[in-house]
């Protein structure tokens, strides 16, 4: 059984920095692509960033510069490195991969405000 769960939300000001956790089980971590999803209040949930098996990443244009994401494939862990966090950020972050199905954390509330 495949689980991902996901740690180190919290309230930061704007201009702020958080780091993301996302503990994965079940799976041969080393292989699989690893994503952040957000999602916002009244909005769809949007794929933040991924990290592929390789090492290669992507990110959403309105993260780019201020975001990083990374893995360590020893010890079944992706993270989500946050800096220079704005208002507009504010979302439920969630881990996600794809194993045939996507799997889902339950997702850590991650809120900037002053």
């Amino acid at each position: 059984q495949v689980q991902l769960v996901e740690s180190g939300g919290g309230l930061v000001q704007p201009g702020g920095s958080l780091r993301l956790f996302c503990a994965a089980s079940g799976i041969i971590f080393s292989l699989y692509a690893m994503n952040w999803y957000r999602q916002a209040p009244g909005k769809q949930r949007e794929l933040v960033a991924t990290i592929f098996r390789g090492g290669i990443t992507n990110y959403v244009e309105s993260v780019k510069g201020r975001f990083t994401i990374s893995r360590d494939n020893a010890n079944n862990t992706v993270y989500l490195q946050m800096n220079n966090l704005k208002p507009e950020d504010t979302a439920v972050y969630y881990c996600n991969t794809k194993v045939g199905v996507d799997v889902w954390g339950q997702g850590t509330q991650v809120t900037v405000s002053s």
